[in-house]
């Protein structure tokens, strides 16, 4: 399939950040009479692909969920072939997302992986610091309230020490302590698989998120199915709370001040 692109939509109509959940990898193996890790080699192409888009369409952030906190309890083989894909990309994909202005950044406990993984993600992260792109977050041994927890443990800490007061906690602060605390909120969350579930992913960030659900495995996500979820997300109009009204009259006003 040739690439396709939003083009032709106003760049300040799509999302500057797109969350994605990754899910059907086993099931797209397993559907091809193969063993469930060989799913998982085949959504590793996937992600470039969707990387490449994000870049191409001017998108600011993408966040891919690679692996939950919960994802620990699948098969023992699963869990090691996962580790050594992890790993494996990391080493042979950083060099390309270095030469593409991508930053990488691996967001979850990564103290739970072993300590040559947790080399090659801080070599990964130093090497991509400094590019502006695309911001590239990887959620790995993540979960959304383990990201909450974290950071009230984090607030506790400073209040214990002195450095703050319980007063002082608002949403700004706690926010300020989240994993994604130098990202703006994902416009947009897309889940491939057909699960219609956000299975504990980023739960403070994706308040007001627009969710696109689709059946399509994971292996299968490419640049059409990624063209569809932002096209329906320029066709929904976000309100934030206010009425349809409201949101009419503050664009209005917008443009007349422009």
């Amino acid at each position: 399939m040739t690439d396709q692109d939003t083009t032709g939509l106003d760049s300040s109509m799509l999302p500057k950040h797109v969350a994605i959940i990754m899910d059907g990898n086993g099931r797209w193996a397993q559907q091809r009479g193969k063993a469930r890790t060989s799913g998982h080699k085949a959504g590793a192409h996937a992600v470039r692909r969707a990387v490449a888009f994000a870049r191409r369409n001017g998108i600011q952030a993408l966040t891919l969920f690679a692996f939950s906190s919960e994802n620990w309890n699948r098969p023992a083989l699963e869990v090691k072939v996962l580790m050594e894909l992890f790993a494996t990309v990391l080493q042979r994909e950083v060099d390309v997302l270095n030469q593409h202005g991508v930053q990488l950044k691996i967001i979850g406990d990564v103290s739970k992986f072993s300590p040559r993984l947790q080399q090659k993600i801080q070599q990964a992260e130093q090497q991509t610091a400094a590019n502006r792109e695309l911001v590239l977050n990887i959620a790995a041994n993540y979960g959304g309230r383990w990201d909450m927890m974290q950071a009230a443990q984090r607030f506790a800490m400073e209040v214990e020490q002195g450095r703050a007061h319980a007063a002082d906690l608002n949403e700004a602060k706690l926010a300020s302590y989240l994993t994604l605390q130098d990202c703006p909120p994902p416009d947009l969350l897309i889940r491939t698989g057909g699960d219609v579930r956000i299975s504990n992913f980023l739960l403070w960030q994706l308040a007001y998120a627009e969710l696109f659900f689709c059946d399509t495995l994971w292996p299968d996500f490419d640049d059409a199915v990624f063209a569809q979820a932002i096209n329906c997300y320029v066709a929904r109009e976000r309100r934030f709370g206010l009425t349809s009204q409201q949101i009419q009259e503050l664009m209005a006003s917008d443009t007349l001040e422009d």
